[in-house]
């Protein structure tokens, strides 16, 4: 076979779509962690946990539920919980507390604020994340470079947010 054929050969097979047959896509699926003490049922639907009068550091956090297959999950739901600035839970409302449903492409988008250290925890946001009649998935998420990650014996590096600066994260949330 000539050198030419191989790169024509090559080239068509980099257009074939990758997710079918044997070339199906796979992710992996997100690391199941405890809920914590904390959870509260029944939280109201919001995308914006901002209080009033705070003066804690505003944090955009979004992402997208998929399958294991990759794909998008329409109307799965997300329950977020976290500490306040001064790293205390509201256990008589629903402060910093809120769910959504993810868009028809499986999209979330959240405002909140960059939750305190909790004592004994490093920072993070508690979420739950529910495909329309499937399992939940309980987790939590982390933020990178903060020096309480490596004593904090949940923390877990693969749901470390993907940061752009410091008050913009990413995650994609992969259920079964």
């Amino acid at each position: 076979m000539t050198s030419l054929h191989r790169r024509r050969l090559v080239g068509a097979a980099l257009l074939l779509p990758v997710t079918s047959g044997a070339w199906a896509q796979a992710c992996s699926p997100s690391p199941r962690q405890t809920e914590g003490p904390f959870f509260k049922p029944s939280s109201p639907q919001r995308v914006t946990l901002i209080e009033p009068g705070t003066r804690a550091p505003r944090l955009v956090v979004s992402g997208r539920v998929l399958s294991r297959d990759c794909q998008p999950l329409k109307g799965a739901l997300l329950d977020f919980w976290h500490a306040d600035e001064s790293g205390d839970y509201d256990n008589q409302g629903f402060r910093y507390r809120g769910h959504q449903f993810a868009d028809a492409e499986g999209r979330w988008h959240l405002e909140t604020i960059l939750p305190a250290v909790y004592p004994g925890r490093t920072r993070h946001i508690h979420v739950k994340v529910q495909p329309s009649g499937g399992r939940v998935l309980t987790t939590q998420l982390y933020f990178p470079n903060e020096p309480q990650n490596e004593r904090d014996g949940l923390f877990r590096n693969e749901l470390v947010l993907r940061m752009s600066g410091r008050e913009q994260g990413a995650f994609d949330f992969v259920v079964a």
